[in-house]
């Protein structure tokens, strides 16, 4: 058997899509507004929890429309703290992440773990519609591909419209914003909205793909996003937005492959944060060091010739 086999491999690709979905919410907030946005954790379980409960009650698709709500519902709490109470954007994000462990549990019943099993959903409702081996095999990656691709799709439309550009430019500077008579309080709250709702559908989706939710599901969850976002920047460099929603994308892949081989090798799960700090950190380093390694071979060649 290989080291990778095609069954570990689409599987990391699942995830890898899923969790792509976190990494276009930072995409928005970190890149794009240059906001430090930490209720992701909370944000995450919280679509996974409404999207369970809706499906639990026969309604996956709606599911998926409510879980986005209640991800808009938490970017506003957030954005209105930063905005209208002055909290600076580290604090909103903690203050909203630990708010919304009470809320996720209430919206769960006050149970720490929700079973989907038995319950239709998008990805049994898209499996089921051919019976051949290859589209029960391969329908759940087909499916979060297409869902991936309307999305960045989606966001590059967004980010080239007037609203759009009014949120890019809040993000590069308050000050010109304001002399342009544009509302940078506005701009961030639709913003940070729109960044939640993407984690909250992410949150719904791995709650259907898994049929299960916990509460502590999304502990971690911005981690893995920043490693994702910083992979795909590291590779595909600050250039224009299709490619860089392209490289966050293939980051969050990347991601998901370096962490089944992880597992492959038989790290223990409990060093799985560790693993996804020194990604970080690795991908953050790595423009400096590929800079100070040709500073050095200019030094070396410059010898050389003298």
């Amino acid at each position: 058997m290989g080291f990778l086999t095609a069954g570990i491999i689409r599987t990391a690709l699942e995830v890898g899509l899923i969790y792509g979905l976190v990494a276009l919410s930072l995409f928005i907030s970190f890149s794009i507004l240059d906001i430090c946005d930490l209720s992701t954790d909370g944000c995450y379980t919280l679509g996974c929890a409404v999207g369970a409960m809706v499906t639990i009650a026969g309604h996956p698709l709606l599911g998926i429309l409510c879980a986005m709500g209640a991800g808009v519902c938490s970017g506003f709490v957030t954005a209105f703290l930063q905005t209208r109470l002055g909290v600076q954007s580290i604090l909103a994000g903690i203050i909203v992440n630990t708010g919304l462990y009470t809320i996720n549990l209430a919206v769960m019943g006050f149970s720490s773990n929700v079973s989907i099993f038995g319950t239709d959903t998008v990805f049994s409702l898209f499996g089921s519609l051919s019976e051949s081996d290859f589209w029960k095999d391969w329908s759940d990656l087909i499916l979060l591909a297409l869902i991936l691709l309307a999305v960045g799709t989606f966001i590059y439309w967004f980010l080239g419209t007037r609203l759009g550009l009014s949120i890019r430019a809040t993000g590069d500077s308050l000050a010109m914003v304001r002399a342009s008579s544009i509302n940078p309080a506005l701009m961030i709250t639709i913003g940070l909205c729109f960044s939640g709702s993407l984690t909250a559908l992410a949150g719904c989706l791995v709650g259907q793909f898994n049929k299960t939710c916990d509460i502590n599901l999304g502990t971690g969850m911005v981690t893995i996003a920043l490693a994702s976002l910083v992979i795909g920047e590291t590779l595909t460099g600050r250039g224009r937005i299709p490619v860089r929603i392209a490289g966050v994308v293939l980051g969050s892949c990347l991601y998901r492959l370096i962490i089944s081989i992880a597992l492959r090798l038989n790290v223990p799960t409990e060093a799985f944060k560790l693993v996804s700090a020194l990604i970080v950190a690795v991908a953050i380093a790595a423009p400096e060091a590929r800079k100070l390694i040709a500073a050095r071979g200019r030094q070396l060649s410059h010898k050389r010739t003298s």
